[in-house]
């Protein structure tokens, strides 16, 4: 399995730099110093943007509203010196770091982005299996549901993403549950 990817869009080649050298040993990453070369370069293999708010040539609200419109399913962290406001709102980022963020700050963000991201699709996954089990369970009697190879998968592999959700919520540290949900503590 590769290494996760991080897109770092970021005007400052010198803090481009600085943030590809506190990933680089943990993270496929590579870098995009306009909106251009970020839409450009964002595709479906991109796990994490780094994303400024202000690029030389658009803003990075229009790359991120790039990257939703397009449906691609990766986290995205603005990391920008522009104070936030109410406009952050209705954006549709994950992580709001203010500028100057230092490597500990930056590599937590990312395992953060990550980790909300495996629980996500382990929640929808689960959330789906658990809808047709309901159904099944609603319309098919005991005895057929018993019988039934496909259903028996199917209750396999909730009680499986069931374990793998709890282990995942042992596995967070307080610091960690904290970090990502911090949007819902930060008053």
């Amino acid at each position: 399995m590769s290494d996760p990817s991080v897109l770092v869009v970021e005007d400052e080649p010198d803090i481009a730099a600085l943030y590809a050298g506190f990933l680089e040993e943990r993270y496929d990453v590579d870098r995009a110093e306009t909106a251009a070369e970020a839409i450009d370069r964002i595709d479906e293999t991109v796990d994490v943007v780094l994303l400024d708010r202000r690029l030389p040539d658009g803003s990075g609200d229009d790359v991120l509203e790039h990257i939703r419109e397009a449906g691609y399913d990766c986290r995205v962290a603005m990391v920008t010196a522009v104070e936030p406001d109410f406009d952050i709102i209705d954006m549709g980022f994950d992580l709001y770091l203010t500028k100057p963020v230092g490597r500990s700050k930056l590599l937590a963000a990312i395992d953060t982005l990550l980790t909300r991201s495996e629980y996500d699709d382990l929640v929808q996954e689960a959330a789906a299996l658990a809808s047709k089990r309901a159904v099944l369970n609603a319309q098919k009697p005991a005895a057929q549901r018993e019988g039934n190879e496909a259903y028996a998968e199917l209750v396999e592999r909730l009680e499986t993403l069931d374990a793998d959700i709890d282990e995942l919520g042992e596995s967070l540290s307080a610091d960690d549950y904290r970090a990502m949900f911090r949007d819902l503590g930060e008053a």
